[in-house]
């Protein structure tokens, strides 16, 4: 599939040499330091999570302890990102500029355990996916994984849409994420750019409840049609049935004691 209009052109010399001068399309400086912080960043909160659940010696050994944490987010990266997470910011700043994307798509970048994110507005989702894909110094021609995740019901915007790009060319790997409300769970189907996001749209809509709109055929891929709810939202019950052995009888995950 080709992208709306022509690609524009450039190699990855070019991109290395930084976007220094060029501006979006809202008159927006693309620099070198500001230009993913033009609009309002993703919020962190909550504290960074260790281990299994992010929890440690709370001697819960009934497999459920109804644990509660606060949605956490990295904060931020500052420029210089390291290694060549700048070369190919500075080239998306470039191939932006040139194919008349705003600065405030990108509303933050985080750098952390070793990938980078940008976090994108859901309008200028599909334009940036085309510029990843396209431009002669991106080329992030594969969408490897899509995946839904939900920060719970104190999250302003609880639903989470990642996107793992991969560059066959540049052998690279970044993540495109985008936050939505649980009011309006709307994002822009992939499909036509990425045709491996399909079946991904349709899980994330089977187990979140994301509306992929423009998907050739948003139904249910692992639920039964007729399912009430999305079963991977936090506020979803977890139900089960009990579990009978010779002797002893297991309740469900949401009835058993809680320890410690």
């Amino acid at each position: 599939m080709d992208s709306p209009g022509e690609s524009p052109a450039g190699t990855t010399d070019d991109a290395s040499a930084g976007p220094e001068g060029s501006r979006g399309a809202d008159g927006t400086a693309l620099s070198q330091q500001g230009f993913a912080q033009a609009s309002p960043p993703v919020t962190g909160s909550g504290v960074e999570r260790h281990g299994m659940f992010g929890t440690h010696g709370g001697g819960d050994t009934s497999g459920y302890g109804g644990l509660v944490q606060e949605p956490y987010s990295p904060v931020p990266a500052e420029r210089p990102f390291g290694g060549w997470f700048d070369e190919v910011s500075d080239a998306l700043a470039a191939a932006m500029a040139d194919r008349g994307i705003p600065a405030r798509a990108l509303r933050q970048t985080t750098v952390a355990h070793g990938e980078i994110t940008y976090y994108v507005e859901r309008d200028h989702l599909n334009g940036l996916l085309w510029t990843f894909r396209d431009d002669p110094a991106l080329r992030f021609e594969m969408c490897s994984s899509l995946s839904g995740v939900d920060y719970g019901p104190g999250a302003r915007e609880r639903l989470h849409v990642v996107y793992e790009l991969t560059s066959m060319t540049y052998r690279r790997r970044v993540r495109l994420e985008v936050a939505v409300s649980s009011d309006d769970p709307h994002v822009p189907s992939a499909v036509e750019i990425y045709p491996t996001a399909d079946w991904h749209e349709r899980e994330a809509w089977d187990m979140f409840g994301i509306v992929f709109s423009g998907h050739p055929a948003l139904t249910r891929i692992l639920m039964p049609d007729d399912w009430d709810g999305h079963p991977q939202r936090k506020d979803y019950p977890l139900g089960g049935i009990p579990v009978e052995y010779k002797g002893a009888e297991i309740p469900p995950p949401d009835q058993r004691r809680r320890y410690g």
